[in-house]
């Protein structure tokens, strides 16, 4: 295993640790128990279908290009820690993709100033990056988890547009969906 497939491991292991110990300090949902298990079976099957394809033995990067292999590791570092920013600014109202909260608030500030969902962005561009250093089979993770949190995305947009009815639609002109200036 290279140095660079074993730091990016270690940082899915410490991100994914961080994620479930912070979980713990979040308002309560609103929303069932069933929700919250049909969005973990859903990430346990993405996960078992990208270990069945060996994603995670590292196939090497496409090349052995050290530019790449750095690239690929900076844009995993900068993914991860916007998505943990934006973890850090939303406090106590995050929750499962499309959970509600109870005593939700509307965050607008740090990341959230220029994206609606820098998590999402973040999580999408840190597996762009494993993509890049590690195994190009990472893209079918950027498929498939992008087009869930694409998904997740409008439903919360419309959660925060009816709990919110005159403050979301302005912030919503505003900003952007998941990455700045573009979409």
């Amino acid at each position: 295993m290279k140095a660079i497939d074993l730091i990016i491991e270690v940082g899915w292991m410490i991100f994914w640790a961080y994620w479930l110990v912070m979980a713990a300090t979040a308002k309560a949902a609103q929303s069932g128990w069933a929700r919250f298990a049909r969005v973990w079976v859903g990430v346990i099957l993405v996960i078992l279908l990208l270990a069945r394809l060996r994603v995670f033995k590292g196939h090497g990067a496409a090349t052995g290009n050290p530019w790449l292999l750095g690239a690929g590791l900076a844009i995993f570092v900068l993914g991860l820690a916007l998505a943990v920013w934006a973890r850090v600014y939303l406090g106590r109202n995050w929750g499962m993709p499309m959970s509600q909260r109870a005593g939700h608030e509307l965050v607008t500030t740090g990341p959230y100033q220029r994206i609606r969902h820098p998590i999402y962005s973040g999580i999408i561009l840190a597996m762009v990056g494993t993509a890049i250093a590690v195994s190009p089979y990472w893209l079918n993770a950027v498929a498939i988890l992008g087009a869930y949190f694409f998904f997740s995305a409008v439903i919360e947009e419309r959660t925060m547009a009816r709990l919110f009815p005159a403050e979301y639609p302005p912030y919503k002109r505003a900003t952007k969906m998941l990455i700045p200036y573009i979409l």
